[in-house]
């Protein structure tokens, strides 16, 4: 260093470095005193974050903790936390251990002029972006005083005591020095430094009594990705280092080490840019990471086609098919319209058509799987199912009333009354309700008993029972449960009127016989001796069709009671034990 500077060493410094002004009185309890010495003499002092000056020093400052920093470029630095004392004195006492290779060239110089005592910090303002200060790098006269750097751009900060002297970018060249006159706002000249090109390797910090040389390390640094390319949801490892850097930043990752590694997810195309910055330089690395975000999906389907067949309420044929489906890089899967399903599986399926009136079945079902990801990638595939068959009414129930000869069955003979065309009438009946119970919800049979207008009411109640109870024995034997059936017995109280029986024969496709419509009366008689079913709870009633045909009409339509021998001749199935005459005198129902 100069003369003038070392003469400088020797001035006070204490009233220059009181940091509050505070009245006398006041000064005992609420100022105190740091008396610091540092090794390498050279280093420099922070307090705060705010350049003091280099070398051992007393600084007053506020009673209270405060941050020490202690930096020199080319050894470690030191902060800590000294509590200072109001009133009294604190003594600290720092050692700096040297750190770092030495750095070879080729070498730029920057030199100052003025303001010796203040810190020169490059790309930075932090105390750990600190190379040295002025008196180090202002003269190359008589001392070698050089802050060397490598060839690029430098952003310079000047500070002492917390105020920034002079600020701003230099770009230095190999072989070259750019002066930098701090009194005169920063104004450069650039001069010829051949020096620079021909420097072998320099130890960090070199100084002599009044010479000073600091080769500033350049900050180098490499960060690549484990792969170039991933799908969404899947993970890479960045990894990093640097050296001679400060300070050191990755996208999404923030502040890290100098050198280390981290999984990372993203979810689209990302670019991670580290930052690694230091005195001597800032560089940027970079690496790429290209996001496929558009998940894989299947869907498929065992057979393109399946049956459906429907009678009445029961689904006798319903086909089904496998549907299958595979998904990759999806986080949700769903199949409309069975909801959320598993990334991967099948699933047995049975459609149902939407169609619910009778008539062929010719519907097609698609399924559509969708498939999405946390990087905003969907996938829609789908799979059409068609639905043939039919759907029909349950079987229709034929229910015609039954008709008894007069006076049948007795009450001595109550198995014995039902000719063979009305035992045809019941067994047809039989068929058909059994066969629409297969198909549709249960029902009931009602069998109400009715008798014509002769005899007293008592007589007929009894009768028309006995002829319910005669048919419900038939249909029990034809199979109908005993449990679906009930009955009842009107006796005479619903007589059909003569006109009613004249528009049943009116719309009978068969004409009546002339014996019929000649005796009217026995006819109207006739149409009451009889038994009407009705299938509840659908409310279907028999047809009140007399069996105007065949060879047991007769018997049936006559007005007197049938001998038991002639009706014998018509009932085949009357047991042998009821083969008599029955009385001639028995009331003529």
């Amino acid at each position: 260093m100069r003369t003038r500077h070392l003469a400088l060493l020797l001035v006070p410094f204490l009233a220059t470095l009181s940091l509050v002004s505070l009245p006398a009185a006041a000064q005992s309890t609420r100022m105190g005193k740091l008396r610091i010495t540092v090794n390498p003499k050279q280093a420099y002092v922070f307090i705060d974050g705010k350049a003091m000056r280099d070398g051992n020093q007393t600084i007053s400052l506020t009673a209270g903790k405060h941050q020490v920093d202690v930096v020199n470029y080319g050894y470690f630095s030191n902060t800590q936390e000294a509590d200072v004392p109001g009133g009294a004195t604190l003594d600290l006492h720092v050692t700096l251990q040297k750190s770092g290779e030495n750095v070879s060239g080729p070498f730029g110089d920057i030199e100052f002029k003025g303001h010796p005592r203040a810190a020169v910090l490059l790309n930075g303002t932090t105390p750990a972006y600190f190379v040295g200060h002025v008196d180090e790098f202002d003269n190359n006269f008589l001392w070698h005083q050089w802050l060397l750097v490598h060839p690029g751009k430098y952003a310079v900060t000047v500070t002492r005591h917390g105020n920034t002297i002079w600020s701003g970018p230099i770009d230095v060249k190999a072989g070259q020095r750019v002066v930098v006159y701090l009194n005169d706002n920063g104004k450069m000249k650039t001069h010829n430094f051949q020096r620079g090109l021909t420097l072998g390797p320099q130890p960090r910090f070199d100084a002599g009594i009044a010479s000073a040389m600091v080769p500033v390390a350049p900050v180098t640094a490499q960060l690549a990705a484990s792969q170039s390319t991933a799908n969404c949801g899947q993970s890479a490892t960045l990894n990093w280092s640097d050296s001679n850097a400060v300070a050191t930043s990755i996208t999404d990752l923030g502040n890290v080490s100098s050198s280390g590694d981290k999984s990372v997810s993203p979810t689209q195309t990302t670019t991670y840019k580290l930052v690694a910055s230091g005195p001597g330089g800032i560089v940027t690395r970079t690496a790429t990471i290209d996001v496929n975000a558009q998940p894989a999906a299947m869907l498929t389907l065992s057979t393109p086609e399946v049956t459906f067949q429907k009678i009445g309420d029961k689904v006798v044929t319903q086909g089904s098919a496998t549907l299958s489906w595979t998904t990759s890089d999806g986080n949700r899967v769903t199949i409309q319209p069975l909801g959320n399903v598993s990334d991967n599986g099948s699933q047995t399926i049975q459609p149902t058509p939407d169609q619910t009136t009778a008539g062929p079945v010719n519907q097609n079902v698609t399924y559509t799987l969708k498939v999405s990801n946390a990087c905003g990638g969907t996938a829609t595939r789908t799979a059409t199912l068609h639905i043939i068959g039919s759907i029909k009414p349950a079987p229709a129930v034929t229910l015609a009333s039954v008709f008894y000869p007069t006076n049948y069955p007795v009450h001595s003979h109550p198995r014995v009354g039902l000719v063979p065309s009305q035992e045809k009438e019941l067994a047809e009946a039989a068929a058909t309700f059994k066969n629409h119970e297969e198909y549709a919800q249960p029902n009931k049979l009602l069998i109400v008993g009715h008798a014509d207008v002769r005899g007293p009411a008592v007589y007929n109640m009894a009768l028309s029972m006995r002829r319910a109870e005669l048919v419900k024995d038939y249909l029990v034997s034809q199979g109908i449960p005993a449990s679906e059936i009930e009955v009842r017995a009107d006796g005479k109280r619903q007589e059909l009127t003569e006109a009613q029986v004249k528009q049943l024969q009116a719309r009978d496709p068969e004409a009546p016989p002339k014996w019929m419509t000649a005796h009217q009366k026995t006819t109207w008689l006739a149409y009451n001796r009889r038994v009407d079913i009705i299938r509840e709870p659908a409310g279907q009633e028999s047809v009140e069709a007399f069996p105007s045909d065949g060879g047991n009409a007769r018997i049936v339509w006559e007005r007197p009671q049938p001998a038991f021998r002639s009706f014998e001749k018509v009932v085949a199935q009357i047991p042998a034990n009821e083969h008599q005459t029955l009385a001639s005198n028995t009331y003529a129902k």
